[in-house]
């Protein structure tokens, strides 16, 4: 049966509330924009939310926020949402705070089958609280569990029909890994090729973790925060 679909909506028919979804991108790099608003369209409600952080207002997981779907977040960042905020604080949003490298590691272990691993990161610090710890080599560890999805929504630049992915530079960030650690993988790219048009040399990710492709339109690809450099009339 073909993975490509031609309305991302029939991929989330599984999704049901109380779900975990794991969720590429960093910042607003690489999100998967088409995903999100599916879910939100669907109303799926209860959800625990992973992803590096949780968009901004009005944009990326944020529009999730706006219809309270998401009750749990877990991720590294979350200050650039004021929604997020104010759910946090009148308690409608439980949120759990990890280490970066802690989460990429947690996902790449779920994908990968390994239950749980140590790690100095953490160690003497709230984040530590109720882990279990262990000494090697005279350090202490603290124990991670890994982290496993119901589904996974992922942005990829280009995939053929069986799911074989390339990624945008730095849009690769935390999208391979959500793919691989998820029971459902959906991934909307912006160019689609036939099976043997991608040099396996140039594969990022393969099909074999993917079980929904939707060639995507309109990608907007907003940036968090414009700087520029100050023009110099001297």
């Amino acid at each position: 049966m073909s993975k490509v679909i031609n309305d991302i909506h029939t991929a989330f028919d599984g999704l049901e509330d109380g779900m975990t979804v794991l969720a590429g991108g960093f910042g607003l790099c690489g999100i998967p924009e088409h995903g999100i608003e599916a879910i939100r369209t669907k109303g799926t409600k209860a959800l625990t939310v992973v992803s590096n952080n949780c968009g901004v207002d009005n944009f990326g997981l944020g529009r999730l926020l706006e219809k309270k779907q998401i009750a749990k977040m877990i991720s590294s960042y979350v200050g650039e949402n004021k929604i997020f905020e104010q759910q946090l604080i009148n308690g409608e949003l439980d949120v759990e705070l990890t280490p970066q490298g802690t989460l990429a590691e947690k996902l790449r272990s779920g994908g990968a089958g390994i239950p749980a691993f140590y790690t100095k990161t953490g160690v003497g610090t709230l984040i530590a609280e109720g882990k279990e710890t262990r000494e090697f080599d005279g350090e202490t560890y603290v124990m991670e569990r890994a982290i496993k999805g119901d589904f996974g929504i992922v942005k990829a630049q280009k995939a053929d029909t069986f799911g074989n992915l390339v990624f945008e530079k730095t849009a690769r960030n935390f999208n391979p890994l959500c793919a691989m650690a998820a029971t459902t993988t959906v991934v909307e790219v912006e160019e689609l090729v036939e099976v043997g048009e991608i040099d396996p040399d140039e594969v990022h990710m393969s099909g074999v973790y993917v079980d929904y492709i939707y060639l995507g339109e309109h990608f907007e690809k907003r940036i968090e925060k414009r700087t520029v450099k100050e023009a110099n009339h001297g």
